[in-house]
């Protein structure tokens, strides 16, 4: 899958895996024992998510590429 949605990809210690957060679709995360699997998973959750908001009728957000964070 080729989203432009931004992944942010971080280590938990908590959770001793990798997490990746997609900030622009609410609830949509995933984690991995690698930095590759986090991304791999949060690619799959990401069509997932956009399948399930469709199916249920919600808008979709657009993707805006790169937040800047004041």
């Amino acid at each position: 899958m080729n989203s432009k949605y931004e992944i942010i990809i971080y280590w938990s210690n908590t959770d001793s895996a990798y997490i990746a957060e997609v900030p622009e679709l609410p609830g949509c995360m995933a984690d991995g024992v690698s930095y590759q699997e986090a991304l791999s998973n949060a690619q799959t959750v990401i069509g997932q998510w956009l399948e399930t908001a469709v199916s249920l009728g919600r808008t979709i957000p657009e993707a805006r590429g790169r937040f800047l964070f004041a």
